[in-house]
């Protein structure tokens, strides 16, 4: 692995992990390192349910935002949009405690984090995209909920959920996106 152009090394020694960077090592637990694959394995697993989950609702609100009627699926798939986000959310944050990219950005120091792309994306630009868009998501859900008639619930979901669903996609680490790219699962 290879951040901000220097190869990461990963040595196992008993109950603790090395990883070197160059003249840099970060230590943790083998415990710890376990628990950062199972959150990561987690986070970047769930991320498929609640794209389908927000993608849903969209959907359902754009189709039915004209004459249709806000049934009991239209706000269960609001409800679990919101839901899987905030679970996200929670793996998110603990991931970013104990992320060796993280602890190597915060141990450069901001100045060196902010003027490297892939230091600035895991520091800054995730956690910050992420929080965007799940408040996004929030504050459609409950603007739904207030909405008085069934087509401004579909409007307030089709246009929150559109806008914090373009926030998050536009800040996962896709496969594809060079330097930053996470497997698909």
């Amino acid at each position: 692995m290879v951040i901000n152009g220097r190869k990461l090394t990963e040595i196992e020694h008993g109950t603790c992990v090395t990883i070197v960077a160059g003249s840099e090592m970060i230590s943790f637990a083998t415990q710890t390192k376990n628990m950062y694959e199972i959150l990561l394995r987690s986070h970047s697993g769930l991320r498929w349910i609640l794209l389908a989950l927000v993608l849903g609702a969209i959907f359902r609100a754009f189709t039915n935002m004209s004459s249709g009627k806000f049934t009991p699926l239209d706000d269960k798939l609001s409800l679990f949009s919101l839901i899987f986000a905030h679970i996200q959310l929670l793996l998110g944050f603990s991931l970013y405690f104990i992320s060796p990219f993280v602890k190597s950005a915060m141990e450069a120091g901001m100045g060196v984090a902010m003027k490297d792309a892939v230091m600035r994306f895991w520091l800054v630009e995730h956690l910050t995209g992420m929080l965007i868009g799940i408040a996004l998501i929030t504050v459609g859900r409950i603007a739904a909920k207030k909405a008085a008639t069934d087509q401004a619930k579909f409007k307030k979901i089709a246009v929150f959920f559109t806008l914090g669903l373009l926030v998050i996609l536009a800040t996962i680490p896709w496969p594809f996106r060079e330097a930053l790219g996470r497997g698909w699962f």
